[in-house]
């Protein structure tokens, strides 16, 4: 089997595995935070800062609606000065925890995207989150890592082939956009809404 017959294969293969369920509850958490003002914070390194990046344009832009409020959502890997400040000031491990300290408030969201589940600012920044009470939703691959068992929710892609978790990561947080705008058309008493826990 050539390479690209192989990444073909072994790509529907995950597909198939993933748990559908998480996925549809995270709509769910994120169309509430639309409906209540809450702020939405995503967060991830190298490919993962990329998907995070791409998730807040998405949500931001392609989910609008005249008759619907709008997402407030923040990219914490996106401000290269902050970023570089905190991590030479206080270490790398902090760079998300300490925007979050200034800005995560209760029923907020925060999603951490890390292909391991063990990068350490990601995890400092979900500490932080759940202590402030916001809700926590993680998306990993591998073994799932200390991110997994940690979060509120969690949306697992099942390899240890780090270009495919990061792959299909992208494909979720498209998959979550394209379900979050289509909702906008059904009329508010046709769906149930998740709550998100005080």
């Amino acid at each position: 089997m050539n390479i690209v017959t192989h990444y073909f294969s072994t790509f529907k293969e995950i597909l198939d595995r993933i748990d559908s369920k998480p996925i549809h509850k995270a709509i769910d958490i994120l169309h509430e935070a639309r409906l209540n003002g809450r702020r939405v914070f995503i967060m991830g390194n190298g490919g993962s800062a990329s998907t995070a990046s791409h998730f807040v344009c998405d949500l931001a832009k392609n989910t609008r609606h005249p008759n619907w409020p709008d997402f407030r959502v923040i990219g914490l890997a996106d401000n290269m000065a902050i970023l570089s400040a905190y991590a030479n000031d206080e270490g790398y491990e902090n760079v998300f925890a300490q925007q979050l300290a200034s800005l995560v408030q209760s029923n907020d969201v925060v999603i951490g995207i890390s292909t391991s589940g063990n990068s350490p600012n990601v995890l400092n920044a979900i500490d932080v989150a759940k202590k402030a009470g916001s809700y926590t939703i993680g998306m990993t691959g591998f073994d799932a890592g200390k991110l997994g068992a940690m979060v509120d929710l969690h949306i697992h892609v099942p390899s240890d082939c780090i270009e495919q978790v990061e792959d299909i990561h992208l494909m979720l947080e498209h998959l979550i956009t394209k379900a979050l705008r289509e909702r906008v058309w059904l009329p508010l008493n046709s769906h149930a809404v998740a709550a998100v826990p005080a």
